[in-house]
């Protein structure tokens, strides 16, 4: 079985490791991949940061990803204009705003943690149908979970399994994360799903979501980079097209 994480953030994006380090690190936990999520620049970053991608590729023998992480409406707009420059788009979950463009936004391939700093889930069926709709993986992140106090886990783990309820409920894909900002907090793809388990989600439910769901996003990068790709369910076909 292959496993992703498709959430780590290097010292790119507020991280603490390097790219090589967080590769080395994911592969020797026994990842078959892993997607660096950055905050978007400019062209000369993304310029870089695909060089320190390949040079990293070349130094640890894993499959590596370059995402972005929207924070707010104008990145996503801007993100989703660029969409074939980069693997994965990722929106950060919190604010209800983002939570809802998110899931109706069909170039999104993750919402992550999308109850952070919030008294409630973030999510309700009307998003979660949105986001079955155009294939939104809605995250667990577990740094989230693992770094809160006691008081505030006890929270968070509350809502995590709301949104995995409904989720579940109404067909959005899930996907487990690690959420890492150093190597240090990557974890073994056992102990991601054993967690999992205590959040409502069934044994062959932990696996899809560690490995069916991020593979299936990582076949798709393939389709959104072509020149016949222009959105979710549209594509030029050439043969139609006369001069």
């Amino acid at each position: 079985m292959k496993f992703f994480d498709l959430h780590v953030h290097s010292a790119f994006s507020g991280g603490t490791s390097s790219l090589e380090q967080l590769a080395s690190t994911a592969k020797e936990l026994g990842y078959t991949g892993i997607c660096f999520a950055e905050y978007f620049q400019n062209e000369n970053q993304l310029k870089k940061l695909k060089e320190e991608i390949a040079k990293a590729s070349r130094n640890v023998a894993i499959e590596i990803y370059l995402g972005f992480e929207a924070r707010s409406p104008n990145e996503l707009h801007r993100l989703v204009e660029r969409r074939k420059m980069f693997d994965i788009l990722l929106v950060q979950g919190g604010n209800l705003k983002m939570n809802r463009l998110a899931c109706e936004t069909p170039e999104v391939d993750i919402l992550t943690h999308p109850e952070n700093n919030r008294n409630d889930s973030g999510l309700n069926q009307v998003l979660l149908k949105s986001a079955a709709k155009n294939n939104v993986a809605i995250e667990v992140n577990f740094r989230e979970i693992l770094l809160a106090s006691k008081r505030t886990r006890n929270s968070i783990i509350r809502h995590v399994s709301n949104n995995v309820r409904l989720a579940k409920k109404f067909h959005a894909p899930i996907i487990l994360c690690s959420g890492g900002i150093s190597h240090f907090e990557l974890r073994d793809p056992q102990i991601m799903m054993s967690m999992a388990n205590q959040l409502g989600l069934k044994p062959n439910e932990t696996k899809d979501a560690i490995s069916r769901i991020p593979e299936n996003i990582i076949k798709q990068i393939k389709e959104k980079k072509s020149e016949k790709w222009i959105m979710p369910g549209v594509r030029i076909r050439w043969n139609n097209i006369k001069n």
